[in-house]
């Protein structure tokens, strides 16, 4: 059985206790603020799940057991990640879960986080868990099938309304970090998951890392907030194939779409497409279109997270789906959108200069 510190009781740190306990695991929540734990244990999680589970320990940050935790999760808000996951590599657990996205697009200390868990032994995993997910893994499933990839597009649209009806405890984006990008909230980090299963995709169907990226990006800036509520980027990768990217957090219904398409076929996937529903539809040369329909629940995204990082674990799997790697990569993509956005031109991506700003050119 294993025993996780969850740091953050908020919208995540409930989603990612119900499901380790789920999972059959021990669970600890940590926060800083008393209120919050007493949101979780009256308000959120039996709101939620059902019922509050008396199993689930609650502890003000300093208070939980050190070194006694195989797994450490990360669910505060961006600004907060490196340094906490630093501290939480320190303690020594088998593994440490960091929310999506990593960190702010300054990329401060992500290499040095990334080299002490590499010193240590430590396994790092970011939160992107669409690209774990049923629907994800049977579309990828096809496209190896379609021959070579021409083009790629992936589209997180979605107004983020959502997210402050699960976080009633917020008024709008001016109370959190989403309303600003430089703490990893706008439309570029929270919606970092088209990004990141871009690159996946990318990566696991041969076509490499992301090495250029031009963006425009629509900047929301007031006295309370400064955002960015849509992100339209056209990204290159390594062996040349070329797509798009688009996150917005305005539109309404959300649409969570990829499409890869090949020289012999495609497969589109559509994420929530009902409540409940992922599809996939693929087409194979002249044959006719094939739909798969996969059913799932909210919980169930983050029992596949944690059940592919136990797969990792205990050496069942050697996917790089979750790893930290792609969640700096990731990182990488967001910082040169922001850059090319301002400079109004290609951001290119060097990975011999590591997760830092040096990383980024313009050639």
């Amino acid at each position: 059985m294993y025993k996780v510190k969850i740091l953050g009781a908020g919208s995540i740190g409930n989603h990612l206790a119900n499901a380790s306990r789920r999972c059959g695991w021990q669970v600890a929540i940590c926060d800083l603020d008393p209120a919050a734990l007493a949101r979780t244990r009256n308000e959120i999680y039996p709101s939620r799940y059902g019922a509050w589970d008396e199993a689930i320990e609650l502890y003000p940050v300093g208070d939980a057991p050190e070194s006694v935790y195989d797994l450490i999760v990360i669910g505060t808000p961006p600004d907060a990640h490196v340094d906490l996951a630093i501290e939480a590599i320190t303690e020594g657990p088998r593994a440490v879960l960091i929310e999506k996205p990593v960190c702010g697009p300054d990329l401060a200390r992500a290499q040095a986080m990334f080299d002490l868990a590499k010193e240590r032994g430590v396994q790092v995993f970011v939160g992107y868990d669409h690209v774990v997910g049923a629907s994800a893994v049977h579309a990828l499933e096809k496209a190896r099938t379609l021959g070579r990839i021409e083009t790629l597009d992936v589209e997180f649209r979605e107004y983020w309304g959502g997210i402050f009806a699960a976080h009633p405890w917020l008024d709008g984006p001016q109370d959190s970090y989403l309303g600003f990008w430089k703490r990893g909230g706008g439309a570029s980090g929270e919606h970092s998951h088209a990004i990141n299963l871009w690159q996946h995709f990318a990566q696991e169907l041969g076509a490499g890392r992301v090495v250029e990226v031009s963006a425009t990006l629509e900047y929301v800036k007031t006295d309370l907030v400064d955002y960015d509520s849509l992100c339209l980027l056209n990204l290159r990768s390594e062996s040349g194939l070329v797509g798009r990217v688009v996150q917005d957090v305005v539109t309404q219904p959300p649409r969570k779409w990829a499409r890869i398409q090949a020289e012999d076929g495609y497969a589109e996937l559509s994420i929530g497409l009902e409540p409940g529903i992922d599809r996939v539809e693929s087409k194979l040369g002249e044959a006719d279109a094939e739909e798969h329909v996969v059913a799932k629940t909210r919980p169930d995204d983050f029992i596949a997270e944690l059940e592919h990082i136990e797969a990792v674990l205990e050496g069942r799997s050697d996917s790089k789906a979750l790893h930290i790697e792609r969640g700096l990569d990731t990182m990488l993509v967001v910082a040169a959108a922001h850059r090319s956005a301002a400079e109004g031109r290609s951001v290119y991506i060097d990975y011999n200069a590591e997760y830092t700003p040096a990383a980024l050119t313009t050639h």
